[in-house]
């Protein structure tokens, strides 16, 4: 019986001080870094990429200007053909220099903010789909 409180009380511990915080099975990215993503997401990207990184309607068309609207995130859209660098390099430096209109991150969000915004989009994607960007060298 001591030895159960003894084992129960050391992963209670473990849970509390978050060291059980384990990557996502298959995935670079760990819950916690979702969850937090998840607020980052709201807070910064949804108003263009949309609540559920659904990207906008007609995202493939060109603007007036030739700017392309935001693109879905979420994995139906060309995100995942983009390297984690080059995923962080669009958040800080905008979409500008790809033809998009994104404003530039770099100086708003700090790394572990960027990195969780990417983990919460990319936990939207279906196993095949990180896969497939995974081979690409997504990582």
């Amino acid at each position: 019986m001591r030895m159960a409180r003894a084992s129960l009380g050391l992963l209670l511990v473990a849970l509390i001080s978050g060291c059980g915080d384990q990557t996502v099975e298959g995935r670079w990215y760990t819950q916690t870094q979702v969850e937090r993503g998840k607020t980052v997401f709201s807070e910064n990207c949804a108003s263009c990429h949309g609540g559920n990184a659904q990207g906008t309607f007609n995202w493939k068309s060109p603007l007036q200007d030739g700017s392309y609207p935001p693109p879905p995130l979420n994995g139906s859209a060309h995100a995942w053909h983009h390297p984690f660098d080059m995923l962080m390099h669009t958040i800080n430096k905008g979409g500008a220099p790809i033809g998009g209109q994104m404003p530039a991150f770099e100086d708003e969000l700090s790394k572990d903010d960027k990195k969780a915004a990417i983990a919460y989009f990319q936990s939207k994607w279906d196993q095949r789909i990180y896969d497939a960007w995974l081979d690409r060298g997504g990582l």
